[in-house]
């Protein structure tokens, strides 16, 4: 039988065998069924009439309200759409490329006479909130305190999902982070996307603030993941920070197998809506149905070897690390924009970056996993 904590510490092995048993299982542990195959996880996230985010047990809303997150239908899309636009690619690079390599190469200097640091926190976990404050158009926040509210927010989630009570500082983050953001869009702060999307006018300021407080919690946990794991993989892969500085192409690739690898959020939600059968099993009205991301993205139907980091897998942009259907992340093109510039900067800037052997750390963690820290060297 799985325990949490041995989901939190290495899911791998047990969902390989759970996916090997059958592609949907009861979990114990869990309280509910847990997908691992890749094209059952597909048809779950596809199909929200069935399988649906909108459940007073939805953890994230508990802490910051209802949002893009937590609603399906007409009002998921009178809440995500105003989004869409501000997120697209070229947008994203427009606004916010020059501002990502400018914060990356600023941390790079501060770290840079050292000779090592604690990546996790001394770059990735900065740059995504800096990012991230400039999106939301908070600018006279310092960028610790940003960062604070994530934190709270997070170990708030994190609580509710081991069955504990979320405590007063998740909600008192989000609070800040509400009135900072009403704060912005008074002082019409037009050069931020969230600007952008209060432009669209479907929303008012308490939901433009519940959907901020999201895109701060994925856009910070998304991408500070994303920047550690891919990191952590291409530094303990002899020979291959050499081949994705020589080819931008690889180098993509090589983010996106990194998220089939270990995605930054391993698992997302969904409560059944009616009694279905999903591959033969009989799940009913109000049943927990989390699906894996973890397992789906090492389904060896789809990724043979799919235990094995390999920076050139023809398919491996078929990951699921941003989800899918409705539910697809709305700031992918920018988690990528940022973990790309995130990674060039370290590997150009930080003559022989490697990791430090003598404190070792591996990615952990029940729903967001990453490494705790990821300690490297480099010539100085």
């Amino acid at each position: 039988m799985i325990t949490l904590a041995e989901l939190a510490e290495d899911p791998h092995p047990h969902l390989a065998r759970l996916r090997a048993q059958a592609p949907v299982a009861w979990v114990p542990a869990l309280g509910g069924w847990m997908v691992t195959g890749r094209a059952l996880a597909v048809e779950v996230m596809r199909d929200a009439a069935a399988f649906t985010v909108d459940d007073p047990r939805f953890t994230t809303a508990r802490v910051v309200g209802v949002s893009m997150l937590s609603l399906d239908g007409p009002e998921h899309v009178r809440h995500r759409e105003p989004f869409v636009e501000p997120f697209r690619p070229r947008v994203v690079h427009a606004a916010l490329g020059d501002a990502v390599r400018r914060e990356a190469d600023r941390l790079i200097d501060g770290l840079l006479p050292r000779g090592a640091a604690e990546l996790r926190r001394d770059f990735a976990g900065p740059l995504a909130t800096a990012v991230m404050a400039e999106v939301l158009g908070l600018e006279d926040v310092p960028v610790a305190t940003v960062l604070a509210w994530y934190d709270a927010i997070v170990r708030a989630v994190d609580r509710l999902s081991h069955g504990e009570e979320a405590g007063a500082g998740g909600p008192a983050a989000y609070e800040a982070l509400r009135a900072a953001v009403a704060g912005t869009l008074d002082a019409r702060a037009a050069g931020s996307l969230l600007a952008r999307a209060a432009a669209d006018g479907r929303l008012a300021v308490p939901e433009l603030a519940s959907n901020a407080a999201v895109l701060l919690f994925g856009g910070i946990e998304t991408t500070e993941a994303m920047i550690a794991n891919a990191l952590l993989h291409l530094l303990g892969t002899p020979g291959a920070v050499a081949q994705v500085l020589a080819d931008p192409a690889v180098l993509d690739n090589a983010i996106e197998e990194s998220l089939r690898m270990e995605p930054g959020a391993a698992v997302v939600d969904r409560y059944a809506t009616r009694d279905v059968e999903l591959a033969g099993a009989r799940v009913r009205a109000g049943d927990l149905v989390t699906v894996s991301l973890a397992g789906a993205n090492r389904d060896p139907v789809v990724f043979p070897d799919p235990d094995r980091f390999d920076i050139h897998r023809p398919n491996t942009r078929l990951q699921l690390a941003f989800a899918h259907g409705p539910h697809y992340c709305v700031g992918a093109h920018l988690a990528r924009l940022e973990a790309r510039t995130a990674l060039r900067a370290c590997f150009e800037r930080l003559p022989g970056l490697r990791l430090d052997e003598s404190r070792p750390s591996a990615p952990r963690g029940l729903i967001f996993r990453k490494p705790p820290t990821l300690a490297v060297r480099w010539d100085r």
